[in-house]
């Protein structure tokens, strides 16, 4: 199979064109494909039809597919065939108004995918079912620039540090360490700076919606220190926007890119089938590297 790598006007992201997601993929084009994801951070797909299996073959090409997170009796999906794999992004409603599947409506801050977690997912697949008119874009962040457009005195500051992620499962926002206890939700401490276990670049690692605390700072300092790293890391110089179309496969890198998504029109329908695939420890970056 030959397919073409068309990178996109964008700080990050490529389109993967001539190719059909549903055929099988020799092991040259997989390692093609592979490393395309490695340079370009995200690539867009256009155009597939891919069933739940299909989807699950597909990410099987970039390591072995992640079980959800996300507690069971909070999973919609699973009460209606899906395993723990799949997570279905969706504002659909049952007969009796209740939602069908998960983060159904609104904006989502940016994140990392599992940043809570001691070994966090490595890659994350979205594919477009059903689109709203308008909004409900995916927009990407690429880490790596984030971090080269952090100073040197705040390099020097923050190297070497951790970061608290801590995410509630029944908020939209960043938790309240003052009124949520760690032990009632899902937290790990990475450090602020990673080094990719594949590229060897350093990437910054902090997203608005899940790192909640700096080590070694106290409450004021730290919340001022990761403002300046949000607003560097959300900064349309280093973000790609992703205007869905139905049949869109989107894939990302969690380890140096963080995502978010604008709001939309909650009367109209929005249905995407989200998997992962399972990483391993963040690698904390060698000042040298």
């Amino acid at each position: 199979m030959s397919f073409e790598v068309r990178k996109i006007d964008a700080p990050l992201g490529a389109e993967i064109c001539g190719i059909d997601m549903r055929d099988p993929l020799d092991p040259a084009d997989r390692d093609r494909l592979y490393q395309a994801w490695l340079d370009n951070v995200c690539l867009v797909f256009r155009d597939q039809s891919l069933s739940k299996d299909q989807q699950i073959d597909v990410a099987g090409y970039f390591g072995q597919v992640g079980e959800r997170a996300t507690p069971k009796d909070r999973r919609n999906e699973d009460n209606h065939g899906y395993d723990g794999t799949i997570m279905m992004v969706s504002n659909e409603k049952d007969n009796e108004g209740n939602y069908t599947g998960s983060l159904p409506d609104g904006e989502m801050w940016w994140h990392h995918d599992m940043s809570y977690r001691p070994e966090p997912h490595k890659a994350t697949f979205l594919h477009g079912l059903e689109i709203p008119t308008h909004g409900g874009e995916t927009c990407l962040s690429n880490m790596y620039l984030a971090y080269e457009h952090i100073s040197s005195e705040l390099k020097q500051k923050l190297m070497g540090r951790k970061v608290l992620q801590a995410y509630d499962f029944a908020l939209r926002g960043r938790v309240d360490l003052e009124e949520i206890g760690l032990e009632n939700i899902q937290h790990y401490w990475q450090p602020i700076f990673v080094q990719h276990p594949e590229t060897g670049r350093i990437a910054l690692y902090v997203s608005r919606l899940i790192s909640a605390r700096i080590e070694g700072l106290d409450a004021t300092e730290s919340r001022e220190t990761l403002e300046q790293l949000y607003e560097i890391s959300e900064n349309t110089q280093v973000v790609y926007e992703h205007s869905w179309q139905v049949g869109d496969l989107l894939m990302w890198d969690n380890r140096c890119s963080i995502h978010s998504r604008k709001d939309f029109p909650a009367e109209q329908r929005r249905m995407l089938r989200r998997c992962t695939v399972e990483g391993g420890p963040m690698i904390e970056a060698d000042q040298a590297a």
